[in-house]
């Protein structure tokens, strides 16, 4: 068992709902978040007030899951953002679990 975590922003809920069912993850959690992007020369560029960060909304899912889902859902994750036209892909890592009840 390993715990899977994915971000993805707002715009992308319902396609990674989607690649979730593809990959017969069926059990998982959801939690809204603020996604940010902190490059200095952006910020100084594009922001008057350079102290000031842009937030995306953004979800956070998580799900403890096997191998074998994971293997699936990361071929769907790459498939999906290499057709992606934005600079906002979907992000996925996977953690061992060492212990759990």
């Amino acid at each position: 068992m390993k715990l899977l975590i994915v971000t993805v922003v707002d715009e992308y809920q319902k396609n990674i709902l989607s690649l979730f069912k593809q990959a017969g993850i069926n059990n998982f959690s959801e939690s809204d978040i603020e996604g940010y992007k902190t490059s200095k020369s952006l910020q100084m560029n594009s922001n008057w007030f350079a102290s000031e960060r842009s937030s995306t909304d953004s979800e956070m899912f998580f799900s403890f899951t096997n191998d074998d889902e994971i293997d699936v859902l990361f071929k769907l994750i790459k498939d999906f953002n290499d057709e992606l036209k934005t600079n906002n892909p979907i992000r996925a890592v996977v953690v061992p679990i060492e212990k759990y009840i």
